[in-house]
């Protein structure tokens, strides 16, 4: 069995489940569960700007935590705003960097892989402003097609400002080559920020903000272990210390002191981000995520996540039916398997699963430009988290053998 399985309580009351959706959500374990209890149990009060003693309590869980989670991305404390999931984090760049920063005629890139909460952000931006929005092409493997965004940094130069990508897709679990994408930077001697989509890479692998030398990284909560509600945008503390990178929501608690006509920000980098009051509970329950995650330590994580895709592509490509997209190497992918049942729609699929206590995600996974690309309807995508095993893809190869004798 599974070790980590037993440590969430969700398969306790579902013994049946073989739960493959993890992509879109991961369960929790007690440990977070019990965290947000806690806090309104024994410790809710409003933060910062209390001088009785629960107050100071909550902000010591707030502060506490915050420091946790940044640890956990390798990155500082002041780097850290939290936001509610990596789409805010996202539309948070959008709004704090890109409106403040950018101009008419500025280029942003993007690939085919990405998430509609990497494009519709920058397509909004590009409205209000007149920015350009272009798209880096793929392989025929769906890979990022480095020499495309070589012949791109060579065509548009220091017009492009931004490279958003997905760190890995959640649809082909494409792992982006972030190493080769910042040599091209570096070689062509263009100044542009790089931006990390991390929803499905904070989940699956070791991230070190200070050394992946990008500019800004997002991630969602309830993708790693933690509670919905919650996630976070990195930003490198040189934006934030020179007001490169601004404050995009407005009100209480960011503020140093307000006139009525003017009002003076917080100097304090960890506050200006935080307008109001924050969800100190969240914030508690996705430290304690990270503190689970670190003692089963995130290189294991990655380890056992890419066995699990060897697994899942070898088993899957023994069925005639089933066509695998996406790379073939787990040395390229992470976190997912995604695929079509040849003359049964991906929605018919899942439900045919479902019947058989297997939870998987159909549709085009908000990446419909990718599956307009290559012409898909809809695809089958199974994704895993610490708590899967090798009897779990067993179980979704055989439920998947029975769609023949349905539709025949």
């Amino acid at each position: 069995m599974n070790l980590y399985k037993k440590d969430f309580p969700i398969f306790n009351n579902n013994p049946k489940l073989v739960y493959l959706d993890n992509g879109a959500t991961s369960q929790k374990p007690q440990l977070v569960i019990d965290a947000i209890s806690s806090y309104y149990e024994n410790s809710c009060a409003n933060v910062h700007r209390g001088v009785h003693h629960l107050s100071d309590v909550s902000t010591t869980i707030f502060e506490t935590s915050k420091k946790t989670v940044a640890s956990f991305f390798g990155a500082k404390n002041s780097e850290l705003i939290f936001t509610r999931n990596a789409t805010e984090a996202l539309n948070g760049l959008a709004y704090g960097w890109a409106m403040n920063n950018l101009k008419e005629g500025d280029i942003i890139l993007v690939s085919l892989l990405e998430h509609h909460a990497n494009i519709v952000p920058w397509q909004e931006v590009g409205k209000q402003i007149g920015t350009h929005l272009n798209y880096i092409s793929l392989t025929n493997e769906g890979l990022l097609d480095i020499n495309d965004l070589e012949e791109k940094i060579i065509k548009h130069g220091n017009k492009i400002k931004l490279i958003s990508l997905a760190h890995v897709s959640n649809t082909l679990g494409t792992i982006a080559p972030i190493n080769k994408v910042i040599s091209l930077i570096k070689k062509h001697k263009i100044n542009c920020k790089v931006s990390l989509d991390g929803a499905q890479s904070a989940p699956h692998m070791k991230i070190n903000f200070a050394k992946l030398g990008v500019d800004f990284y997002a991630f969602s909560g309830h993708k790693m272990l933690g509670p919905m509600g919650i996630g976070g945008l990195l930003v490198k503390e040189t934006l934030l210390q020179n007001n490169e990178m601004k404050p995009w929501l407005f009100g209480g608690g960011m503020i140093e002191s307000v006139y009525k006509e003017k009002t003076i920000f917080n100097e304090d980098l960890s506050e200006r981000f935080i307008p109001g009051t924050p969800d100190v509970a969240s914030v508690a329950g996705l430290a304690t995520a990270c503190e689970y995650l670190n003692k089963i330590e995130m290189e294991k994580v990655e380890q056992d996540d890419k066995a699990l895709v060897k697994y899942a592509l070898d088993q899957l490509s023994t069925i005639n039916e089933v066509e695998i997209i996406g790379p073939k190497s787990t040395q390229d992918r992470l976190g997912s398997v995604a695929f079509i049942y040849k003359g049964v729609h991906a929605h018919d699929v899942a439900q045919v699963l479902d019947g058989e206590n297997v939870a998987v995600r159909s549709g085009h996974h908000c990446t419909m430009p990718l599956h307009t690309e290559n012409k898909w309807v809809a695809t089958v995508r199974a994704s895993f988290s610490i708590y899967n095993s090798k009897d779990d893809i067993d179980k979704l190869v055989n439920a998947i053998k029975k769609i023949k004798t349905i539709f025949k």
